[in-house]
């Protein structure tokens, strides 16, 4: 056996290993063992330092090559010219290198890599973007609490005005949809989403200095169109993180801010209008955009700085987290994730030409229009005869228990692979509840149907997100452009679906509950139709059973 590279003498009695089967099946015994590579040659170690193996100098040349190719994910292809930090551009190449490096690994050396890996992306991670989610809803929906107090008169506000202060905001959000998602693939997310988040905050704050319903409508156009970047961007970013199967509670947990920020707002709403209306001359309407706005300003400056990009280029993995963060996602969808041999023009093309895609920009557009009652709740539950400091309060419980059923049922769909029939449980409650909403008066009866409608709506939404980011895996400029397209197509139902719930058919809001509840119906008719297309599409990837799927299916 050749060790002659060995720079100091191998200790009696180690094996010297000849081929890579050899290492693996050694490697195999020993989950937590690993290789490292000092005096001019290759040492298998235990956990505990303890040198279990050594490999001969063909194995190791050829282990040299595996290396060198593997540390082209993170040196090769860099855009000096953009300076950007993403470098897994020619993953594609190295895609069958690391494959084989870890595809061979034992279950339990997998278990306990993943469950490293996932800590520390979860801490790095998630409190930043669900905490960023949170203040962007504060932000975007603390219009529906400012109208409690006397934002409608100050400003001289009629009719349905205020549908179209609500429905504004989407206007410019949609129009720098698309544009601001493909420019994440270019800029770093960290920049991007952080950078948004200021200005959002600031727009925010500075509609507290508005003194007409223009300025209102100019402010609100501009908030839409400067938070446009944040959700799918947040989206994809997680998407770059995590397998299709641990995206669906990681997205719970994003969205989720959605719910706290209801729940939050609610609250914040009370004590604002409740103790700070007149203060110091400001009406409490006005305190509340620049308290909330302030906040989003300052948080978004740890963004900035805090908020990871990719695996490749993460500070807070090794070389080795980071290669094997890689080597997962290449894993769970079958192809690298390639940022530049995809131009976005060509990504927009491949995303039309999946007819998959038409179906997904209808679902998630149907699934908003069932939640467009977000933005007038706090109206519609004062219907049931509180007034409006004690209204935003009682609504709090509905957005805590939303929060609760949210977690839940996006943990059951991620630990069960299922998305469709979880989708059209929950829409059936939600539909239930806008029913019960437009039938009665009666204050328990409609106070319960407050409860089942965001629980269905929000929840079911949570998991539709989720579907639209692993039906579209790879490459990454696709999947980029494919959430961008459902999200942004999507909201457009936020644009009419405002005057669906016009302050003139209250109490019981019977054109907006009916029209809810059928859509509502028509989500789950849809998740079932992708459900059926997705199975057609797995049985003919299950009779091609070619090798570069590597077990690739679609999500039902």
């Amino acid at each position: 056996m050749a060790t002659t590279r060995y720079t100091e003498p191998i200790p009696e009695g180690i094996p010297v290993l000849e081929t890579r089967k050899q290492l693996n099946d050694m490697a195999d015994q020993y989950p937590m063992g690993t290789l490292d590579d000092r005096n001019g040659g290759y040492y298998l170690l235990d956990h505990d330092g303890t040198v279990l193996a050594v490999t001969s100098d063909s194995l190791c040349e050829e282990l040299d090559a595996s290396m060198e190719e593997a540390r082209k994910i993170h040196a090769d292809n860099l855009d000096d010219e953009a300076d950007i930090e993403f470098t897994q551009t020619k993953l594609e190449n190295v895609a069958d290198t690391l494959y084989e490096a870890y595809a061979s690994k034992g279950p339990e050396w997998h278990k306990q890599m993943t469950r490293r890996l996932l800590r520390k992306v979860d801490l790095h991670l998630l409190p930043f973007l669900v905490v960023m989610y949170l203040l962007n809803f504060l932000d975007r929906n603390n219009l529906s609490q400012a109208r409690l107090g006397t934002l409608e008169k100050d400003l001289g506000m009629t009719g349905t005005d205020f549908n179209l202060a609500t429905s504004i905001l989407f206007v410019g959000y949609l129009l720098m949809q698309l544009p601001s998602n493909l420019l994440l693939t270019r800029v770093k997310p960290s920049w991007l989403l952080g950078g948004a988040m200021a200005i959002w905050g600031i727009i925010s704050a500075a509609q507290a200095a508005t003194t007409s319903f223009t300025g209102l409508i100019l402010a609100r156009f501009f908030l839409g169109f400067v938070e446009a970047p944040f959700f799918p961007g947040a989206i994809m970013l997680m998407s770059s993180w995590y397998t299709r199967q641990e995206l669906s509670h990681r997205i719970a947990w994003f969205y989720a801010g959605s719910s706290l920020a209801n729940a939050f707002g609610g609250l914040i709403g009370a004590g604002v209008l409740g103790n700070l209306d007149g203060a110091h001359g400001i009406a409490g309407w006005r305190w509340l955009f620049i308290i909330e706005g302030s906040i989003t300003v300052g948080v978004s400056l740890f963004s900035t700085i805090c908020l990871p990009n990719y695996p490749a280029t993460t500070s807070w993995l090794d070389e080795t987290e980071q290669a094997y963060a890689q080597w997962r996602l290449i894993n769970d969808a079958g192809e690298a994730d390639d940022t530049n041999a995809v131009s976005i023009k060509d990504a927009m093309a491949m995303v039309f030409r999946d007819r998959r895609i038409y179906l997904f920009i209808l679902l998630q557009h149907s699934s908003l229009l069932s939640q467009t009652f977000q933005y007038f709740f706090p109206t519609i539950v004062k219907t049931l005869g509180y007034g409006s400091i004690e209204t935003l309060l009682i609504t709090a419980p509905v957005w805590v228990a939303t929060f609760l059923v949210s977690l839940l049922v996006t943990w059951t769909s991620g630990r069960t692979n299922d998305r469709s029939w979880h989708i059209i449980g929950l829409m059936s409650v939600s539909a239930l509840g806008c029913i019960i909403c437009t039938a009665t008066t009666n204050v328990g009866a409609r106070f319960f149907a407050m409860f089942l409608m965001p629980m269905g709506a929000v929840s079911a939404y949570q998991i539709i997100i989720a579907w639209v980011a692993n039906s579209f895996p790879r490459p990454l400029v696709k999947r980029s452009a494919a959430i961008a397209t459902a999200n942004m197509i999507g909201n457009t139902a936020t644009i009419y679906g405002s005057y669906m719930w016009p302050s003139s058919s209250g109490p019981k809001y019977v054109p907006g509950g009916s029209a809810t509840a059928v859509v509502a119906v028509l989500v789950a008719v849809l998740a079932w139709v992708i459900r059926m297309v997705h199975a057609r599409m797995n049985k003919r990837l299950e009779e091609e059973d070619e090798v570069e799927n590597r077990g690739f299916r679609y999500i039902l």
